[in-house]
């Protein structure tokens, strides 16, 4: 509480803030250099050093030693002996009690994991915290029970895995993308060579400390830092049975021409336009809450994050409003401040993409609004933005942007909302917001989106397949869709 000076005596309004509320980095026990897991032990790659870079502050953060093509054939060799060993021969039972090893020993060392993340990623610890590193546990528990109950699951009499598995894994949520493919694959009875993304190669190979912990038999998962070329050399040598890509579309559409014709399983889950649409009918405060999680989550760093904003012309205003205003209280800065709700960009590069395609929003005609929010003078950040005035054919309403923008347009019937949302080459989700449960299974039920959530956004569990159509990919994950993906299975009984 403060004096008024004009009206002495007089109390003015406090002026309520956050204090700082910082997440210790030392927890995260980040190492001066890791190695890559090939085969059981930690070893050096064949490949150049890696620095990986703290977003929040552009500054080293750790060098990794990563993998030469050459090392990429090791690995393979390594996970079909694995294969071909004991891990396929294992009881389902067996394979489980790993597995829950695995889950039990993410779940002691969150706090751990939760700090790497955010420290290599740039996402909020509050969401590292909250969200990836207790999800990709989820992950392990729930697959842990499947792997003694894959014969009663639908899938035939008796499935059988494919054998070695090539993953290759995003930068966004590093983790939990890891814990998303690696569970489902050893539940199965596969053995698995994967690759994280060069920016963000650090919470895996902690991953990988724990696989080392739980006895895992050596060569089951192999973890092999590096670049694109890498990755390029694992989905195609002929040593994999079965490649799992998370990605972009473009890369996506490379490895399904690479791929064609050899017989191998591929699933693809690529990039997404996810419309978020708000009916006049819905309740509005809740559907604000749900448009900032839908987009700003994880600074947008979301596949199918709701990026564009269909919303019923009647409460466009009053929405938009309610929204910038909601906008104005997020606070944007150190990821490790437990405080923070949109962290950092995760790269220079991603950074430069962002910041062109806003601009091309305003070149285009659109009307800008960014948060008032102060930006922190070093590191990648960008403030929240929205784009009003939208047209279907502007580039912020087509292409994937990957980051914390938001395009606004309007609609006057169920049938424009659905063909408006429908008019993108992905389909991975969408948002419906209505109290009308008949409006929400029609509208959802003529959505050409893998996912739809209603009068909700980006929620997620590993019972629930995932996946998308069109250019956002095909196959699952999650749930037994996402089981049956890395089986042989009877087709008539899933």
């Amino acid at each position: 509480m403060t004096l008024d000076p004009h009206s002495p005596g007089v109390r003015a309004a406090t002026d309520w803030d956050y204090a700082p509320a910082p997440e210790s980095a030392a927890i995260g026990r980040v190492r001066d250099r890791y190695q890559m897991f090939v085969g059981g032990s930690f070893v050096d790659g064949g490949g150049d050093d890696l620095e990986t870079l703290n977003p929040a502050t552009a500054q080293p953060l750790s060098t990794v030693s990563t993998a030469s093509v050459a090392d990429v054939d090791v690995a393979v060799g390594h996970a079909r002996k694995a294969f071909e060993g004991s891990w396929s021969r294992l009881s389902g039972a067996e394979r489980g009690k790993y597995l829950f090893r695995i889950a039990r020993s993410i779940a002691e060392r969150a706090r751990e994991l939760a700090v790497v993340e955010t420290l290599d990623n740039g996402k909020p610890i509050k969401e590292s915290r909250d969200v990836d590193i207790p999800t990709a546990a989820a992950h392990f528990f729930y697959h842990a029970g499947w792997a003694d109950k894959l014969q009663h699951a639908g899938f035939g009499p008796s499935p059988q895995p494919l054998g070695v598995v090539g993953q290759v894994i995003p930068w966004n949520f590093p983790l939990l993308m890891a814990a998303w493919k690696i569970a489902p694959a050893l539940a199965a009875g596969n053995t698995v060579v994967i690759k994280p993304a060069e920016t963000t190669p650090l919470s895996i190979l902690v991953l990988a400390e724990i696989l080392a912990d739980a006895d895992l038999p050596p060569g089951v998962v192999n973890i092999l830092p590096g670049a694109g070329d890498i990755g390029k050399a694992l989905v195609q040598h002929p040593g994999i049975d079965k490649v799992a890509f998370t990605g972009s579309t473009q890369v996506g559409k490379q490895i399904q021409r690479a791929l064609a014709g050899t017989g191998r399983r591929l699933t693809l889950e690529l990039g997404g336009k996810a419309a978020n649409i708000v009916f006049d009918d819905a309740p509005i405060d809740q559907a604000v809450e749900g448009i900032v999680n839908g987009i700003f989550f994880n600074q947008g760093h979301v596949c199918c994050a709701g990026s564009r904003l269909l919303v019923q012309e009647s409460v466009a205003d009053e929405v938009v409003a309610k929204l910038q205003e909601r906008i104005s209280t997020l606070r944007l800065g150190d990821p490790m401040d437990k405080n923070t709700d949109i962290g950092a960009i995760n790269s220079a590069e991603q950074l430069s993409r962002v910041t062109a395609l806003a601009a091309t929003g305003e070149d285009e005609g659109a009307v800008r609004w960014t948060s008032p929010c102060p930006v922190p003078d070093r590191g990648f950040f960008f403030p929240p933005t929205v784009f009003t005035n939208v047209s279907q054919s502007m580039r912020i309403a087509r292409e994937e942007i990957f980051g914390p923008v938001l395009s606004v347009l309007t609609f006057r019937t169920p049938d424009e909302a659905v063909a408006k949302a429908n008019n993108t080459p992905y389909g991975l989700s969408a948002g419906v917001w209505t109290e009308k449960g008949s409006r929400i299974l029609g509208v959802a039920s003529a959505l050409r989106a893998g996912v739809v959530w209603a009068n909700t956004f980006n929620r997620f569990d590993p019972t629930a397949a995932f996946g998308g159509y069109k250019e956002s990919g095909f196959g699952r994950e999650g749930g037994r869709s996402g089981l049956a993906a890395y089986l042989n299975t009877d087709d008539e009984g899933i």
